[in-house]
């Protein structure tokens, strides 16, 4: 098992939490989780936050979805410690716990879960298979594993734009096309899998954050996570914007369910 590095800085994480919301490390905030969690009823469901990030998606599961008990998940200790933070301030340390696990297999029991949640966190895991074996076991027979992530279109090599924009952000991106994604559930045995490409969401959302970055959030980013960080975005939104445009980058909504 290699060692993880950090990626995602202090100033990376104010960078984003600029953008797209306190709590936030991917796009949509609030109103994007309740596209994911549409039609479920989460009370009183223990859930697994894969990526949990600074926290604020855990606290909206407990608060606005009435969840019995949030476990968030991450590989990386900066986040993990401003998603405590934010647990603490709200009153929230009952029933919600994070924890720093390692690359590979979860720490959980079998049926150890009702729901399994993540939200744009399983690009960093590129054994999409494994992952979605793991996921169906800590699952409770009849749960869901309800979640959205960043999709390439195709399992071919990716575009030199793709290449690009992906040493831009200079993360580990683990990208995979919706065939595989929907090939690794179905064999990990889950069924109603259901898959809804947000591409033309995105174009127009990442447009207006770019426009916002270089615009009217510029002043207030770079007090918040340095000139350089915010420069540098403004490059790597541009990049993205290509391989939306193009189709190439897009994300999805994922649903399945472990039959009863």
């Amino acid at each position: 098992m290699s060692e993880h590095k950090e990626e995602y800085t202090d100033s990376l994480i104010d960078f984003l939490e600029v953008v797209w919301g306190e709590g936030y490390l991917s796009p949509g905030g609030a109103e994007e989780v309740a596209r994911i969690l549409e039609g479920s009823d989460l009370a009183g469901c223990r859930v697994l936050d894969i990526g949990c990030g600074s926290g604020g998606i855990a606290t909206e599961l407990v608060e606005n979805y009435g969840a019995g008990a949030v476990v968030g998940v991450d590989v990386e200790d900066g986040v993990l410690a401003r998603a405590a933070q934010r647990i603490a301030a709200r009153g929230l340390s009952d029933r919600i716990n994070v924890r720093k696990v390692e690359p590979g297999p979860l720490p959980f029991d079998e049926a150890a879960f009702d729901v399994v949640f993540s939200k744009d966190s399983m690009i960093h895991i590129p054994d999409k298979e494994a992952l979605f074996a793991d996921v169906h076991r800590i699952l409770k027979p009849g749960g869901w594993f309800l979640a959205s992530d960043w999709l390439i279109s195709h399992d071919d090599e990716p575009s030199p734009e793709m290449r690009h924009y992906v040493a831009m952000e200079g993360l580990s991106f683990g990208m995979a096309s919706p065939h595989r994604y929907r090939a690794a559930l179905e064999a990990a045995g889950f069924d109603e899998v259901a898959l809804r490409n947000r591409n033309r969401w995105y174009v127009e959302v990442a447009r207006r954050e770019r426009d916002a970055i270089a615009g009217a959030l510029y002043e207030r980013a770079c007090a918040a996570a340095g000139k350089e960080v915010v420069d540098h975005n403004v490059g790597t939104w541009n990049a993205m914007l290509v391989v939306l445009e193009s189709g190439e980058h897009c994300p999805h909504h994922l649903r399945a369910r472990k039959p009863a």
